[in-house]
Order: C-alpha cells, then sequence, then structure tokens
C-alpha cells in the first residue's frame, strides 16, 4: 500500500534519518498534489515537520507557499525562521510585496529577516524602509538593514 502525502508529513519528525529522507523525496515528487499539505504542516507544534516542509516547499517553489512562509518567519524556533528565510529567498519577485510589509513587523526577528530576504531578493524599492531601520532598537535589525542596503547598492 502506498503512503498518502499526510503519512509522508508525518515521517518528517521520524527518529530516523533515511526515514525522513525518504519522505521528503517523495513529497518533492508529488510536487503540486502536495503543497496544500505541505503549507498546512507549517503550522504543526514539531519543528522537524516544520523544517521538512519548507525543504521540501523550496524544492517545489510553488508560490502559493510565499504567505505561509513569511508568517513562519516568526516561529519560535531559530532554525525554523532561518529555513523559511532561506526558502523565501528562492520565490523571486513574487514574494517581495509580503516581504517588504513585514518590515513594520512588531518582532525585531522578523524585521531583521525580512531585511535579509530583501536585500537577497534585490528588491530595490525597499531601500527608503530599510534606511529608517538602520536606527531600529534592534542591533539585529541595523546590521540586517545595513547587510541589505549594501547588497542593493553593490548590484
Amino acid at each position: 500500500m502506498e503512503k498518502s502525502i499526510d503519512d509522508f508529513i508525518l515521517d518528517l519528525k521520524d527518529s530516523d534519518d533515511f526515514v525522513r529522507e525518504e519522505a521528503i523525496g517523495s513529497l518533492e515528487l508529488k510536487g503540486e498534489e502536495a503543497v496544500e499539505p505541505l503549507i498546512a504542516a507549517l503550522d504543526e507544534r514539531d519543528k522537524n515537520i516544520k523544517l521538512g516542509a519548507i525543504e521540501v516547499l523550496k524544492a517545489i517553489g510553488d508560490k502559493r507557499a510565499i504567505p505561509a512562509l513569511v508568517k513562519t518567519l516568526g516561529d519560535r524556533n531559530k532554525l525554523v525562521r532561518r529555513e523559511a528565510s532561506t526558502a523565501l529567498t528562492t520565490m523571486g519577485d513574487e514574494a517581495i510585496g509580503l516581504v517588504l510589509a513585514e518590515l513594520d513587523s512588531p518582532k525585531w526577528r522578523v524585521r531583521g529577516a525580512a531585511c535579509w530576504i530583501l536585500g537577497a531578493l534585490g528588491a530595490e524599492e525597499a531601500l527608503p524602509k530599510l534606511e529608517e531601520l538602520l536606527n531600529d532598537e534592534s542591533s539585529f535589525v541595523q546590521y540586517g538593514a545595513k547587510d541589505a542596503i549594501n547588497r542593493l547598492q553593490n548590484e
């Protein structure tokens, strides 16, 4: 009997690396069919499910994942936030608008991640807001804004 998409998503939290890798590979092969369940998996409590879901969503590259990945920038787990940031940098111009809005987030981690993503995406429209964030209360955000500005001005 072949496993379902939901079964593979549950396998993402298995303690066996081979089981997790098989699940990731199988979900990637499912492609578009797996996108909505993977987006829903980003709301799971288990960080390994989230990390696996992000990896597969990044590999598939379906733009429907952008809003959920942006929401995941506020996750309590550092690895999950970092992987969501990395995945968003692969989503292209379609991600810019939603990420740009996160520069106003009340969470400094989200603002900092948004700076980094926008710099990686080459989002020149973010420059005015990034310049404002050079004076942010968080040094993490200040550093992210400075890095993004440098990237954007050196392209």
